[in-house]
Order: C-alpha cells, then sequence, then structure tokens
C-alpha cells in the first residue's frame, strides 16, 4: 500500500469512522445488520486504506438540515396525519425491542405451561381446568401495567439511551487497553 492508505490508524480516525457509520445509519442508507458488520471492520481496521473500505460507498456526513424530518404537512380538517414509523436508531425505534424484552419471559412460561396442561389433559383422557391461568394470568396483568408506564414514562427510549452509554463506555475501555 502506499502513502496514507498504507498509514496506521488511530483510535480518533476509528472513532469518526464509526460516528459516520452511526450517521449513515440514521439516515437510511445501511440497515443496522450492515451498520453492525461495518462498525466491527471499523474498530478492527489498522489503516487508513481499511478505514476508506468500511465507507467506499457512502457519501459524506449530509447537512443536518437535509437529514432532519420533513416537517409535517397540515392535513384535511378533521384528518389526523397517518403516523410515521421512526426511523432506526430514531426516538421510538426500540419500542419493539423493548416490549420482546418485557414480554418474552411471559410467553416462554405461558407455552410451557400450556404444552403441560395439554400433556395432562390428554393423559387424563378428559378436558381439565386450565391451571396456568394462577401463574400467567396475574403476571399478565402485572405486565400489562408495566407496558402502560413504562410506554407512557419513554421506557424504551431510557433503554435505548442506557445501552448507547454502556456501549461507550466500552469502546472507550477497549481504546484504553490498546
Amino acid at each position: 500500500m502506499e502513502g496514507r492508505d498504507g498509514m496506521r490508524a488511530a483510535d480518533a480516525d476509528r472513532q469518526e469512522t464509526a460516528d459516520r457509520l452511526r450517521a449513515a445509519l440514521d439516515e437510511g442508507r445501511i440497515d443496522l445488520y450492515e451498520y453492525d458488520e461495518r462498525l466491527q471492520r471499523a474498530y478492527g481496521a489498522k489503516t487508513y486504506g481499511e478505514l476508506g473500505e468500511v465507507l467506499a460507498d457512502l457519501p459524506g456526513p449530509a447537512p443536518a438540515e437535509r437529514s432532519a424530518l420533513a416537517p409535517r404537512q397540515p392535513g384535511p380538517a378533521g384528518v389526523a396525519p397517518a403516523p410515521v414509523a421512526p426511523a432506526s436508531g430514531a426516538p421510538g425505534a426500540g419500542t419493539t425491542g423493548w416490549l420482546l424484552e418485557v414480554w418474552t419471559p411471559w410467553l416462554r412460561v405461558a407455552a410451557i405451561l400450556t404444552a403441560i396442561w395439554v400433556l395432562s389433559a390428554v393423559g387424563a383422557r378428559e378436558l381439565l381446568f386450565y391451571w396456568p391461568v394462577w401463574a400467567i394470568g396475574p403476571w399478565g396483568a402485572v405486565l400489562l401495567i408495566r407496558t402502560a408506564n413504562g410506554l407512557a414514562g419513554g421506557e424504551p427510549r431510557h433503554r435505548d439511551e442506557r445501552r448507547e452509554r454502556r456501549r461507550a463506555r466500552r469502546q472507550a475501555r477497549r481504546a484504553g487497553e490498546r
């Protein structure tokens, strides 16, 4: 390799590349899977040439006014505009992930208990009382309340912010170890 491409990159260069990848993700130029793949390559890059390959097909950072959300256009009187799904990385984008995180344990336990109930009903050759309701009913009620309070209080956004802070601390520790 010749010139700058063969020169060793610094941690600051890798961080700048990661920031550009994040901007491309926010703009919708790359998806989350590709972002993760490129981010791994960026932090593993040793030279400017390797960092350049990670960003080769992406334009430079867009000006803030071009990347911003378009202003809402007023619709006909009395008709609410259709909701727009948030872009990946935008506030609210983690709502689905948060809901899955909250409800997945309940769904697994409900499936296991229901399977046990079905097997015992088949073994007894009669329809038994659906006893799993005593375990999953109250738990489900608590989760409904937690979900309503969490969505009203912005818990998915807070969770994403906490994860981002932890990720930044891990990266800072890794950069200090090099």
